[in-house]
C-alpha cells in the first residue's frame, strides 16, 4: 500500500475509566443486548449471559458499540474496530492516571492487556 493510500486511514484511540454504580442494571442491559442478537448461536448466548452476570467489565463490553462514536461523523467510514474492557484499580490522584501527557512518547501497541474483551467489529459493507 502506498503512502497516499495509507494516509486515508486514521487510528483513533479512546481510553475511558467508568465507575459502575449499578452492576445489576448493567448486567440486565447486557443480557438484553445478547438476547436481541439474532446472529449469536445459542451455545454462545448461554455462555455470554453467564459472563455478563458475573463480570461488569464483560457486561460493559457487550454494550459498547464503537460505530456509535463515529457513525454520524461526515466523511468518515469505519473500516475496523476492536475494543476491550477490564476491571482495574483506580486512584484519580495517582500520577499514572494523569492523561495530559499519556500519548507523548508512547510506543504503538496493537496488543490488548485486558482479559475481558467484547470482540472485533468490521465496519465494511
Amino acid at each position: 500500500m502506498s503512502t497516499s493510500e495509507t494516509s486515508r486511514y486514521v487510528r483513533l484511540r479512546v481510553d475511558l475509566v467508568l465507575e459502575i454504580d449499578a452492576p445489576p442494571a448493567l448486567a440486565e442491559a447486557a443480557v438484553g443486548r445478547i438476547d436481541a442478537d439474532e446472529f449469536m448461536p445459542e451455545e454462545e448466548r448461554t455462555h455470554a449471559r453467564a459472563a455478563v452476570a458475573e463480570d461488569s467489565a464483560e457486561a460493559l463490553a457487550y454494550l459498547v458499540e464503537p460505530f456509535d462514536l463515529v457513525g454520524t461523523v461526515p466523511g468518515v467510514e469505519m473500516v475496523q474496530a476492536s475494543w476491550s474492557s477490564e476491571e482495574i484499580e483506580y486512584d484519580p490522584d495517582a500520577m499514572e492516571w494523569d492523561l495530559d501527557d499519556e500519548d507523548s512518547g508512547r510506543e504503538e501497541d496493537d496488543s490488548t492487556d485486558g482479559t475481558d474483551t467484547a470482540g472485533v467489529a468490521d465496519g465494511r459493507s
